[in-house]
């Protein structure tokens, strides 16, 4: 029962935490928070990832685990084609889904970035 629950939190949790990516940006007191999941994203995909594979996200291991243990057996590696196999009912090639992922996450993290410079400056006394 607890492994279902876990389940559920994680398909919850870990889907905001995209939309959070996607589009937290937009929202000057959010800005702070979206920066600190783009980080902490890139963190996990680019230096967990030199040992646990590029793209490696913790979020989606524990998940998996869970998921394993209660029997789904996903033939996935990326929770973003996962999520949209589960959605839509298409099945992308990984190798798709991983490129426009990437791209998604570089345009985010580039607006964050320059969003949150802009408004430290703004702020900044003088």
């Amino acid at each position: 029962m607890m492994y279902k629950g876990l389940n559920y939190f994680f398909f919850v949790f870990h889907t905001l935490l995209v939309i959070f990516i996607l589009f937290g940006w937009l929202f000057t007191k959010a800005r702070k928070y979206h920066f600190a999941a783009i980080l902490s994203t890139a963190f996990s995909w680019f230096i967990l990832g030199i040992w646990y594979g590029w793209g490696y996200c913790i979020c989606t291991d524990w998940h998996w685990r869970i998921r394993n243990i209660l029997g789904y057996t996903d033939a996935s590696d990326s929770y973003i084609h996962f999520l949209i196999l589960k959605i839509t009912g298409i099945n992308f090639s990984f190798h798709l889904v991983d490129k426009v992922t990437l791209y998604f996450f570089l345009v985010c993290s580039t607006l964050s970035a320059v969003l949150n410079l802009r408004d430290w400056i703004k702020d900044k006394p003088r």
